[in-house]
């Protein structure tokens, strides 16, 4: 029966399988993220590429946070076909409850198949962490359940201040939008940046939110272990309080700068230059939120060279002048 079922899950096609585990009271919202998101990845000849099911530790009916139910036909079966494992939050997880997961839930989750890249969306963080799948890795969840989460799981490598995480194939998102970034990143992994650009522009979405953002979150870099450009924008990072140039990136990869542009692009969305000042502005606010440095000192090492050159691109990009923005921003 159960394999029966299995088999019902998925069509058995050449589509990547994402399986979406959902629980009662999950949030409406990041349920339909993952459909809309993963629905609109097509090849260059109109093929979708990916297949969606949703599935729950017990099929039937399962309630939202909102007025209203689904119905889900398929069980904890799914699990075990899927390549990827993607779960949302639940309005449950932010009871301060500490008990440990339903015998249903873990039962469910030990049945996803060894190299299956597994996701959470929000405070489903809560239930990779409790399921031992986050223990020694970096991950995040939505910053009203941050201190909760250290506290519960200090065996995790907490970052706030992230929109996503990818620690070698497990993935969390921060709070329900981000999850948006989050899906964006694992098509931009699975089949490049041309097809997460264009799932993005039907979503009306900027496809690679990086940092410095006018909604003052800071956004992760893609993992320079997986890249071509990655030594590169590691050295980059590195050498930020002095000017940069393309010859000297495209040395970093033993390549020619028109090679190098190329790769760039194709991998994160946008030029080296524009890449440079995305980094250099999300410098100075980490400064300018965490430090008392003179405005000079910050405009120096974020590699603006001068005050006024920061105040220029902190103004064109978030709408602020540095001093303005420490104002708003600066920490307790």
């Amino acid at each position: 029966m159960c394999e029966d079922r299995a088999m019902a899950a998925f069509a058995g096609d050449a589509r990547h399988r994402v399986a979406v585990l959902i629980r009662d009271k999950v949030l409406s919202f990041e349920l339909s993220i993952v459909h809309r998101i993963f629905g609109q990845a097509r090849s260059a000849d109109g093929a979708a590429l990916y297949e969606v099911v949703t599935c729950a530790p017990e099929p039937g009916k399962i309630h939202t946070d909102a007025d209203f139910t689904v119905t889900v036909d398929h069980g904890p079966e799914a699990l075990a076909e899927a390549d990827t494992v993607i779960v949302p939050a639940s309005e449950d997880d932010f009871e301060p409850r500490s008990e440990p997961l339903e015998p249903a839930l873990t039962a469910a989750l030990a049945r996803i198949q060894p190299g299956t890249r597994i996701a959470s969306i929000c405070t489903g963080s809560f239930v990779l962490a409790a399921a031992g799948l986050l223990a020694g890795r970096r991950a995040t969840t939505h910053w009203r359940s941050s201190a909760r989460f250290r506290e519960r799981f200090p065996d995790v490598v907490f970052d706030l201040d992230v929109l996503y995480t990818d620690d070698d194939g497990v993935l969390t998102s921060a709070g329900g939008a981000s999850g948006i970034d989050l899906c964006l990143h694992m098509i931009r992994t699975d089949y490049g940046a041309a097809v997460a650009n264009d799932v993005a522009r039907g979503s009306v979405v900027p496809p690679h939110r990086e940092g410095g953002q006018a909604q003052y979150v800071q956004r992760p870099m893609p993992d320079p272990r997986i890249s071509s450009t990655g030594k590169a924008r590691r050295w980059a990072l590195a050498n930020l309080h002095r000017p940069v140039t393309l010859r000297e990136l495209a040395a970093q990869e033993s390549t020619s700068t028109r090679t190098f542009t190329r790769r760039f692009r194709d991998e994160i969305g946008t030029s080296p230059g524009r890449w440079l000042t995305q980094q250099r502005i999300e410098r100075a606010c980490s400064l300018l939120e965490r430090t008392d440095l003179p405005i000079d000192e910050v405009a120096a090492t974020a590699g603006f060279g001068t005050a006024g050159s920061m105040r220029l691109h902190l103004q064109a990009e978030l709408g602020v002048s540095p001093s303005a923005y420490r104002a708003t921003f600066r920490g307790p």
